[in-house]
Order: structure tokens, then C-alpha cells, then sequence
């Protein structure tokens, strides 16, 4: 049952197994959280966001991380052209030079959640892309460009 407390935050009581108690304080001094209820909220927050994401309709925020060998011949071509393709959604990309011809590349993006999944589907696809993750995020960024009435 929530109960809303003066500070707008709602409380909710959870019962757990001994077992997935150790594992929350684990987690909270792992991390570092200042308390259990700050650790399970960013669970469930981290969880929704993934939820939202798969029902797809929700805009977010997300960051790919690729890795991939650099070395294939058409791959950075096909990686650039898919990305060119989805410029609303790509908003900016990060490369890290690896051992062996490897990239890690993170590329930041921002659209409706099903859009996200669908570019990081084609991404992976690439000969050559050897693992893709995609984090997503309801956080958004600010307009990159805010249109102006009377522009001077």
C-alpha cells in the first residue's frame, strides 16, 4: 500500500526473501547509494525505462555501445549510411581505438523507443559489429535547435 509522504514521494512497504536482502545492501554499498530506498528506486526506475522502451511508442533518450572490427572493408561505410539515415535520431557518436583493429564506438540517440531498437537492429547486422547494446532512457535532452519567431 503507498502512502504519500510531505514531500510529495510516495512510500511503499516490500517484503523480500533473506537472500535478495543481502543482495540489496550488496548493491547499496557497492554502488554507493545513500539508502535501500534510493537503490530499489533507481531499480525501478531502470526497469521501467526498459519497459517503456519495448512498448515503443515512448520517446527516449539511449546510448549504443558497438564493438567492431574495423577491418572489414564496407563496415564503416554501411555503420556511417545507417546512421545518416536516422540523423533526427543519431544525435552524436563517440570512437575508442581497441586492441586488434576493434572499435568501441557509443553513439548517443534520441527518438521514439521502437525507432532506437529499430536502428540498433540494423547496426548489428553489419558484418563485422560484434556485440551492440542499447541503454534507454525517459530522461530526454533539451531541443538542440529551439525555433525562433522572428530570426534576425
Amino acid at each position: 500500500m503507498a502512502n504519500e509522504s510531505s514531500e510529495g514521494l510516495k512510500r511503499v512497504t516490500v517484503s523480500m526473501a533473506e537472500d535478495t536482502f543481502r543482495a540489496l545492501d550488496r548493491v547499496v554499498t557497492e554502488r554507493g547509494f545513500d539508502s535501500r530506498s534510493q537503490a530499489i528506486s533507481e531499480m525501478i526506475h531502470a526497469h521501467a525505462a526498459e519497459h517503456l522502451g519495448k512498448i515503443g511508442t515512448e520517446i527516449m533518450a539511449g546510448t549504443l555501445s558497438l564493438v567492431y572490427d574495423e577491418s572489414k572493408s564496407s563496415l564503416l561505410r554501411d555503420l556511417s549510411r545507417i546512421c545518416r539515415e536516422h540523423v533526427h535520431e543519431v544525435i552524436s557518436s563517440q570512437h575508442v581505438l581497441l586492441e586488434e583493429e576493434h572499435v568501441l564506438e557509443v553513439i548517443l540517440m534520441q527518438g521514439p523507443a521502437r525507432r532506437l531498437r529499430e536502428i540498433t537492429n540494423k547496426l548489428i547486422t553489419c558484418k563485422g559489429v560484434k556485440s551492440a547494446n542499447l541503454t534507454l532512457s525517459p530522461h530526454l535532452m533539451p531541443p538542440l535547435h529551439a525555433k525562433v519567431a522572428n530570426p534576425q
